[in-house]
Order: C-alpha cells, then structure tokens, then sequence
C-alpha cells in the first residue's frame, strides 16, 4: 500500500518590500470598533452610534463619503450595483422571465424581453418565444450577463443583450468571495497561456477553453460540445488551482495576478499546487511580481 510522506524543506526567502501608510489606505475596522467620535458625521450601513461615537458593527473598510460613513463588510453576499458583470445559474424558469442564482441574498431575475433572441432578430417578444423559452435557456443552465438594474426588494434584474453575454459551454466554475474580484473595464480576458476567464463581480469565475472564432450568429445561446484537448484541460486544471490559491490568501483576482500566479505554478505539477507549502510559495512569488509590476 503506498503512502505519500511530505517532510519539510527548505524555501527561497522572497522579500516583500514594505509600505508606508498613506491617507489613501483603507481604514480596517472589527465590530465594537469606534471609527471617530466626531459628531459631524452620519451614520451609514455597518455602523451604530454608542454614547456618541460611530462605531463599526461589521467587520470590514471603512468607506467615506462626504459626511456619510460606512463599513464594506469583507466577506458578504454579492450586492450587485448596476453594469456589474456576473454568471450565474439558472434555477427556474417562471412566465417571460427565468431566475438566476447569482451569490446574492435573493435570486436574480433575466426578463425575456432582456436577451437577444436567436439570430439577433429585433422584434416584439411573443407568445410562441414565451413557450420557447426551454430552449433557449433551462434549469441548470450557466449564463454571463450584466445588473442592468436594481428592484426595490434588493432583487437584480439582468439582460444579455450583447453578444459576448449569454450561455456558458464547456469550462469550470470556480467560487471565490466577491470582495476579492478586482473592478475593471472588462471582466472577459484572454490569457496568454491558452484559456480564456470571466471574473464575475458576484465571485463566480468561469474558465472556458479560448474559441477559435466567436460565432455570433446564434445571439449567445450556441454552446461548443467539440471534445477538449488535454492540453486545454490541463491549462484550465493549473488555473483552477491557482485560483483557490489566490482566493485562501486573499489576493485581488484580475487578469494580472491570475496570469503570474500561473506562470509561477509551471515548476509544481497541477496537483501539488493545493498543498499549503507550495501554495504559499506560489503565492508570494506572485505578489513580489504584482508589486515590482506596480512600481
């Protein structure tokens, strides 16, 4: 009967250069924290006032505007704001509208009338497209689409009304915390070493196989079911991995620091890169390059 033995081992030292505080750092508070005894100020989400003092309830940043305090709890469902990019997957399908598990404290909803119609047809949705709907999308279904507003119950309405949103073919589904998904202009990148990802704002990645070409003739609802080359399945395994990595020692996920986490894991097999000395090593190579990049 074999057995794995893991002895310990001697790593490289890697220097982290430090930092000064500066005023544009981020105030990190506890709950039962005072944030200032200021009366001026008004009270915002995750705060309380205790004999005059603001005071932290949750714990997480500090985020100051004009006179309005608050606290951004650090880990928390996904609260969407509107042009945020997410997957999401389809749990039910109700009358002109599908509901969509997105990481937030209630289901999202897609209206019919918020997706492209197969062929891009620009027209009036009708009673035959109602009865279609199954066919476009169904229960169990992985879809990317954008917040394209915010009902009065918190609840996100979405659409998929551009063609690089839709349904999801072959890839894999990671989930991280949302607060570590780094905004940016765009949210579907290209890597460079052979798979493509989506980092949604609500902690839902998706890595996918890069197409070929982009077909657009099917208005988003056209999946690939060609087999995966192991090549493409490896690269896709390898980012998977170097994702959890980064997500357990919350780093900032964005296509930079998926990419050198990535190439910093090339010298470890796929599934080495779980283990905690290896994912530390990995880790922290990838945030001296995330640093030297800054500078």
């Amino acid at each position: 009967m074999a057995a794995e033995m893991r002895l310990p081992a001697v790593h490289k030292f890697i220097s982290l250069p430090t930092t000064t505080q500066s005023q544009d750092d981020k105030q990190l508070v506890v709950p039962g924290e005072v944030i200032t005894s200021d009366t001026g100020f008004m009270r915002g989400h995750g705060t309380y006032m205790d004999e005059d003092r603001l005071t932290a309830s949750v714990a997480g940043e500090v985020e100051r505007v004009n006179k309005l305090i608050c606290v951004k709890p650090l880990k928390t469902r996904f609260n969407g704001e509107v042009g945020d990019v997410i997957v999401g997957r389809v749990t039910e399908v109700q009358q002109k509208r599908w509901k969509v598990e997105t990481n937030s404290r209630l289901d999202s909803v897609l209206l019919l009338s918020s997706v492209n119609l197969p062929g891009g047809e620009l027209r009036r949705r009708s009673a035959e497209d109602e009865l279609a709907m199954r066919d476009y999308l169904q229960e169990g279904d992985l879809i990317s689409a954008e917040v394209q507003s915010i009902f009065s119950d918190g609840a996100l309405s979405l659409h998929t009304r551009s063609l690089k949103y839709g349904k999801l073919g072959q890839g894999v589904l990671v989930q991280v915390s949302p607060s570590l998904v780094k905004r940016q202009k765009t949210h579907f990148h290209n890597l460079l070493c052979g798979a493509s990802i989506i980092l949604g704002n609500n902690g839902y990645v998706w890595l996918y196989p890069t197409p070929d070409q982009q077909d657009g003739e099917a208005g988003g609802y056209f999946t690939s079911l060609e087999p995966v080359s192991l090549s493409d399945r490896e690269v896709i395994s390898r980012l998977r991995n170097c994702l959890l990595a980064l997500s357990a020692h919350k780093v900032l996920l964005y296509d930079t620091s998926v990419l050198y986490c990535y190439e910093s894991s090339l010298s470890h097999q796929i599934k080495d890169i779980l283990k905690p000395e290896v994912m530390e090593e990995i880790v922290l190579e990838t945030r001296q390059r995330l640093i030297e990049h800054e500078c």
